[in-house]
């Protein structure tokens, strides 16, 4: 039995509950989303942070072809110091050569063989959740607890979920067939058909600055499960996130006994990239993409022969009509709005009022209390020494700073700002980049305004004649602009009802009454379905089977039994 074979008996199990997952819908995961010291042992959050800071100030070991040199130009945003590692620079044909060679190997696999390979790099990558967490931090700006489940257990569930998808598919086209059929003649025809999975060839995976990995793992293990070598591009300043995950493939790769080339590093700096250089090789045939609209736009009309897969960008958001208990529906929306200093794809940005105010058991809650609820809960969360930095966390980048200036200053201009964004105090990290969100009253006539996504922590309130009119602003500027996450409020079933049709056709996925329990965002592997490809904010859904299946083709033969 081959190590693939001997790596699948072993996690058979878990592909087999994950199968059973993504057909029930419901919560399960076989990886730990929490850092608690009691699941991992006292040694290992330590361990793990001794771990990333060895690496700081030293090149990073990855031994790869094409090396043409070293890049780095990673600062963390917690510290705003530079993180010193240097990275191998590769030439980019030198990497699809490698990767295409490497490729001959991984198409005799079988898809069993393909998933337990797989499946042991995720599992891998979980050995070094803690390490992985603080290089998230330092990069992407996360709090500790995101850092560690959002990009690690959350993101391998993606990954995994991605796999099965890819199992699934692999497994719906059988391996030969006998067919018979008569004719004219009085002895059928019989013929031996065989079936071959082949892969489109090498795909560049682009990952954004924010998640580095909640969106590369399950393109990762799409590509791989269905024969495809993988290029990961990181994001020049968030590349020791990804550096880390290549590295640990490569090793599960080669102890597997296959290339370690199937998965590549292509790091480059801000001053230096080389996205457009990968996409322009003959030999690029799948682009996963995530981050700005402009630029997944820019790949999705600009990149012939290719198959292309976009997550970028979506103005989310929030219409209220009535709420049961509308003090913790307005703490959750504001919630957030402040997590991760709204740097994530599903947080809310426009938020839609009725003049008339917002029904709830108690009566109506009048519009200019309700914007007023909004301002103190947003308040409160930036105010808390203790839980304003671990939910605000870190702002990536000084250009989403400028972008909450620019904003600002708009807002004076054309609306009303009814909150100024502040900087959140970290006692762990002094220097740390971190803003709370910015709330503009915006009229609901200014579209140019509110009716694209504002990236960072920019939010807005916008009154409206009626709730009915609040749907109507949002799904179309979903249709228009994309929509990754919508969220409604209301007691009313029969608004509910109303409201939907209009959710659908614009392809915006809508979460209702969402005000307890849960972050209102969460997205949840192999149950949630993360964007629709029905509107501008991506045109590939997390995952289904059009994410997997476009990526091999079937070619057969066929000859007289």
């Amino acid at each position: 039995m081959s190590n693939a074979a001997q790596l699948y008996d072993q996690h058979r199990d878990t592909l087999e509950a994950a199968l059973k997952a993504v057909r029930t819908r419901d919560h399960w995961s076989p990886f730990r989303e929490s850092p608690s010291a009691r699941l991992h042992g006292e040694e290992a959050p330590r361990l793990g942070k001794a771990r990333y800071e060895a690496q700081l100030g030293k090149p990073f070991d990855l031994d790869q072809p094409g090396t043409i040199g070293t890049v780095g130009a990673e600062v963390s945003p917690y510290t705003r110091k530079a993180l010193g590692i240097t990275y191998p620079k590769s030439d980019p044909a030198a990497l699809f050569a490698a990767s295409r060679k490497a490729m001959a190997g991984w198409m005799k696999a079988s898809p069993a063989e393909r998933a337990g390979v797989v499946t042991e790099m995720l599992f891998a990558m979980e050995k070094n959740a803690f390490e992985n967490a603080h290089a998230t931090m330092h990069t992407a700006g996360q709090g500790y607890v995101m850092a560690f489940s959002g990009s690690g257990a959350n993101a391998l569930d993606r990954g995994l979920e991605a796999l099965v998808y890819a199992l699934k598919a692999l497994d719906d086209v059988p391996d030969s067939a006998r067919w018979t059929k008569r004719f004219l003649e009085p002895e059928p025809v019989r013929l031996e058909k065989r079936y071959v999975r082949v892969p489109l060839g090498p795909a560049v995976v682009v990952c954004c600055a924010t998640f580095p990995l909640w969106n590369a793992y399950p393109a990762m293990t799409a590509n791989l499960m269905t024969g495809n070598p993988v290029i990961v591009k990181p994001h020049p300043t968030g590349v020791l996130p990804v550096a880390m995950a290549v590295r640990t493939c490569r090793e599960v790769l080669e102890r597997a006994g296959y290339d370690p080339n199937l998965v590549l590093l292509a790091a480059d700096e801000p001053a230096d990239q080389i996205t457009i250089k990968l996409l322009e090789q003959p030999d690029c045939r799948i682009v996963d993409y995530t981050g700005s609209q402009r630029f997944g736009t820019w790949i999705e009309n600009n990149c012939p022969g290719r198959l292309v897969f976009t997550e970028t960008a979506g103005c989310n958001s929030v219409v209220f009509h009535s709420a049961k208990d509308f003090g913790k529906a307005i703490h959750t929306v504001a919630r957030a709005m402040t997590a991760f200093a709204a740097q994530m794809c599903t947080a809310p940005q426009n938020v839609y009022l009725p003049r008339t105010g917002v029904l709830t058991p108690e009566g109506v809650v009048p519009y200019e209390e309700a914007a007023e609820a909004l301002v103190a809960a947003l308040d409160a969360i930036s105010g808390d020494n203790k839980l304003g930095p671990a939910i605000a966390a870190a702002v990536q980048a000084d250009t989403t700073i400028a972008n909450v200036e620019a904003m600002t200053r708009r807002g004076e201009a054309e609306g009303r700002v009814l909150r100024y964004s502040t900087p959140v105090s970290n006692p762990d990290f002094p220097e740390a980049r971190t803003a709370s969100p910015v709330l503009i009253e915006c009229d609901a006539a200014n579209e140019d305004f509110y009716g694209e996504e504002r990236f960072g922590p920019v939010s807005f309130v916008i009154p409206v004649e009626s709730a009915q009119e609040g749907v109507k602003r949002a799904t179309a500027t979903a249709r228009t602009q994309g929509a990754i996450a919508s969220y409604l409020y209301s007691t009313d079933e029969d608004f509910i009802e109303a409201a939907e049709p209009d959710y659908l056709a614009a392809g915006a996925s809508v979460s209702i009454n969402i005000d307890r329990g849960m972050p209102m965002n969460f997205m949840g592997a192999y149950s949630d379905y993360h964007v629709t490809g029905l509107n501008p904010a991506g045109n590939a859904s997390l995952t289904d089977l059009a994410f997997v299946a476009p990526r091999f083709r079937v070619v057969q033969t066929r000859r007289p039994a």
